[in-house]
């Protein structure tokens, strides 16, 4: 059975992107960061679709950046519009209607790993109705799939970007199917960030070419945010 992921992007030029990190890095070197850590993430989803049963996709937010090169090297779907939760269950239900199961994560995980990937889509390959969560170490999930129908309901009476934010979420889709627990991983949001996301890719058995990329980056960007404080 056939699971499609799907990668939630926003394009620099078109949204403000990572402005957590402009104070620490400057905006453009965040942005430059941000577009480095999306291509990170996809060589990481391609890597399940070379193996088999795996469909990655871009989620763009704007419209009018699907034809944006950075886009292009994989089959985009359209976030629509709408809040966060909104957005989300629209993409959940058509990565639904082209597979058995949907899994959607952020760009800003870098250091997350195919064997994951596979793990989560291997889970809900299952008949019953299941479901897989990544937490973040700020409270927050990087990777939510599930193999069934959701209330949007259980998508919008989240309150995202906080402390609890995966606790609410996984409380909002209660009695839905049985859960999934992936390792919890650090979100490259804040200066802070930067050493722990460097360290977790520096941990990789087999990082990609975009990853080894990555940590070349986050180690120069290190260097500028400690000169800055």
């Amino acid at each position: 059975m056939s699971c499609g992921i799907a990668i939630f992007v926003k394009t620099p030029s078109l949204s403000p992107v990572k402005t957590r990190l402009w104070p620490g890095i400057g905006r453009r070197r965040a942005e430059a960061l941000y577009l480095s850590s999306a291509q990170a993430v996809a060589s990481v989803a391609m890597q399940t679709r070379d193996q088999g049963g795996i469909e990655p996709y871009w989620a763009v937010a704007e419209d009018a950046a699907l034809t944006v090169e950075a886009w292009t090297d994989l089959p985009q779907l359209p976030q629509g519009i709408g809040s966060l939760g909104e957005r989300m269950a629209q993409v959940y239900a058509r990565l639904r209607q082209a597979h058995h199961a949907a899994i959607l994560i952020g760009a800003d995980a870098p250091q997350l790993t195919a064997h994951a990937l596979q793990r989560a889509a291997v889970w809900l390959s299952g008949v019953e109705s299941r479901l897989a969560i990544g937490r973040a170490a700020d409270g927050g999930f990087w990777l939510f799939g599930g193999n069934a129908s959701l209330h949007d309901d259980a998508w919008t009476g989240v309150r995202y970007s906080a402390p609890d934010t995966a606790a609410q979420f996984m409380h909002a889709m209660h009695g839905t199917g049985a859960w999934l627990e992936l390792e919890t991983l650090h979100d490259l949001d804040t200066v802070d960030d930067l050493p722990h996301v460097r360290t977790g890719l520096a941990a990789l058995a087999a990082p990609t070419p975009a990853q080894l990329r990555l940590i070349g980056e986050l180690e120069a960007l290190s260097d500028i945010a400690e000169a800055s404080t």
